[in-house]
């Protein structure tokens, strides 16, 4: 007897502006007015902001003082990482109601795949809509959801009635709805790799399944073949709940360039002592060290090293990074951002946690 390929059914679950919407629910000063999550001082950036705070155009990453050019009244409010991880930990649990195959990406999204889930609910859109409420009941806060056939999908879908809406693209509409999507939108297709398609006259999804797999392996390498499936509306890829993430890393933005080498080396040691932190904890260890410096121009370069055997004791990491920094030297002009990130971490270890350190 031939085996009927199955149609999954994924489930993508993003939380609206998580880090911002908590602060907001927690102080009902905040409500209907514009935050961001972060620090307003010196060289601090926007870690999280509202919706009221993206209507004027304030995002993720961008450096305070344009925030508050943008939005004069935005109200800054430092970053609680204990309080974020929480609730996240409290919508977990209700995802694992439903399914064992949780894939998180980060505190405030994940996969689930519910083909066959727990509930015996027939239907995706049930089940998703039904998280949603159950997550909205339990911390306060809305969540948007994308379900289709697959993780790209799913993930492009959650997008598309956000906030605290869901979207679903059957598997007879994938195709079709990728052709009318510009290529920046995609998952895995970043600004510059963006650029390059636009400049081979590759604006949207139709315009890239126009061109053959040796084509796109020519411009693009190995994503070739992962351009070439996405642009059809395929992708295979798993919901895989023990995908282990693939780096530890930590990095901060000083309010005062670090101009000689015995500061730098200093802020080398402390960004590698939060690293180890997190690795004592949880008995991850990886192979390759990375030293990453912001000039005060704003060039970015980084110094990797991957050892042959995992790093043991946080002196080992120390004397690695500080071996890298120190091929920076004599420095070039100050620096303004320094991070170490510790990675290749062998399979059937610890996950990996990525410690995201923002300005003081």
């Amino acid at each position: 007897m031939i085996a009927v390929p199955v149609t999954r059914k994924i489930i993508h679950v993003d939380m609206d502006a998580f880090y911002a919407s908590v602060e907001q629910r927690d102080d009902p000063s905040l409500r209907g007015r514009p935050v961001a999550v972060g620090s307003a001082t010196g060289r601090g950036v926007v870690a999280a902001a509202s919706y009221e705070a993206r209507r004027f155009g304030v995002r993720s990453a961008m450096p305070s003082v344009t925030a508050l050019r943008r939005c004069p009244d935005l109200v800054f409010v430092p970053h609680r990482f204990d309080v974020y991880r929480a609730v996240s930990q409290q919508i977990r649990a209700i995802f694992l109601d439903y399914t064992p195959l949780v894939e998180p990406l980060s505190l405030d999204e994940a996969y689930l795949d519910v083909t066959e889930n727990l509930r015996g609910i027939p239907s995706a859109t049930e089940t998703a809509a039904e998280i949603r409420a159950r997550i909205l009941a339990a911390t306060g806060l809305t969540a948007s959801a994308g379900i289709s056939y697959n993780k790209f999908l799913a993930k492009l879908a959650s997008d598309q009635n956000k906030p605290n809406g869901q979207c679903v693209i059957t598997p007879g509409a994938g195709a079709a709805f990728v052709e009318k999507l510009e290529v920046g939108r995609f998952h895995g297709v970043g600004p510059k790799t963006a650029e390059k398609m636009n400049r081979l006259g590759i604006f949207t999804g139709a315009d890239l399944r126009t061109h053959e797999i040796a084509f796109l392996q020519a411009h693009f390498g190995k994503a070739g073949a992962w351009y070439h499936a996405i642009a059809r509306g395929e992708d295979e890829r798993r919901v895989n709940p023990d995908q282990p993430r693939k780096s530890s890393g930590s990095e901060t933005t000083y309010n005062e360039d670090r101009t000689t080498p015995e500061q730098v080396e200093q802020g080398v040691l402390a960004m590698a002592d939060d690293v180890w932190a997190w690795c004592a904890k949880s008995g991850g260890r990886g192979r390759t060290v990375t030293v990453k410096c912001r000039y005060a121009d704003f060039r970015t370069v980084t110094r990797s090293r991957t050892r042959a055997s995992p790093v043991s004791d946080r002196e080992t990491l120390h004397e690695t990074a500080i071996a890298l920094v120190r091929t920076l030297f004599p420095l070039r002009a100050g620096i303004r951002l320094i991070g170490v990130t510790l990675s290749t971490f062998d399979s059937g270890e610890e996950d990996a946690a990525q410690l995201d350190l923002l300005a003081p």
